[in-house]
Parts: C-alpha cells; sequence; structure tokens
C-alpha cells in the first residue's frame, strides 16, 4: 500500500493561494484530492495521472483550481487560487489504481489530512 503524506494546509483569507504538497511512497495509476468539511460527505476535488497530461476537476473548483505532479519527487501539488470561505476544509491526497476515477470507494490508500480554513 502508498504511503502519503499531505502538507501545506493553513489559515488564508477570501481570495488569498495556498499550495498543498502531497508525498508517495510509490505509484499507482491515479492521485486523487478529497476534501470533507464539518458536517458534509468527503468530495473530490482534482485528480491527477502519473503519466500524461490528463487531470480532472470537481465543478466547484475549476479554475481556481491546479493540480500537477512531480514524477522525480512522487509529489503531487493542489495549487489553490481565489480561496472562498466555502473551500474550508481538510483537504486529503488519496492513490487508486482505476483511471481517473472521482470515486472516493476507489482509492486504497489515503493521507492523513491537512486543514484549510478560509476566513472571509
Amino acid at each position: 500500500q502508498v504511503q502519503l503524506a499531505e502538507s501545506g494546509g493553513g489559515l488564508v483569507q477570501a481570495g488569498d493561494s495556498l499550495r498543498l504538497s502531497c508525498v508517495a511512497s510509490g505509484r499507482t495509476e491515479t492521485m486523487g484530492w478529497f476534501r470533507q468539511a464539518p458536517g458534509k460527505d468527503r468530495e473530490f476535488v482534482a485528480g491527477i495521472r502519473w503519466t500524461g497530461s490528463i487531470t480532472s476537476y470537481a465543478d466547484s473548483v475549476k479554475g481556481r483550481f491546479t493540480v500537477s505532479r512531480d514524477n522525480a519527487r512522487n509529489t503531487v501539488y493542489l495549487q489553490m487560487t481565489n480561496l472562498k470561505p466555502e473551500d474550508t476544509a481538510v483537504y486529503y491526497c488519496a492513490a487508486s489504481t482505476a483511471v481517473l476515477t472521482s470515486r472516493g470507494s476507489e482509492y486504497s490508500s489515503w493521507g492523513q489530512g491537512t486543514q484549510v480554513t478560509v476566513s472571509s
């Protein structure tokens, strides 16, 4: 099983930017970012394959968030811009053997999560 470690969360103001990082101990097919706000279900945010250039985003973050990877460092990033209070959540990275899936049930490895708080 792949070990994952997120970092980069914090407290920011609305309109600010933040970059999350996720270091993986190995590679599967797809890396995904999910988030869970208090009292809400976990939701897919973005996904990227370790090969190729195809990415996937939730509609709520399209145009504001960018997922990327550094294969040499086994690291996936989530660049978040124009943050909004509704982006406040614990953000998780996850690894899947499926191709660019947005289903949390298809991810077998999860990081511990990093808190992102956006104040208005």
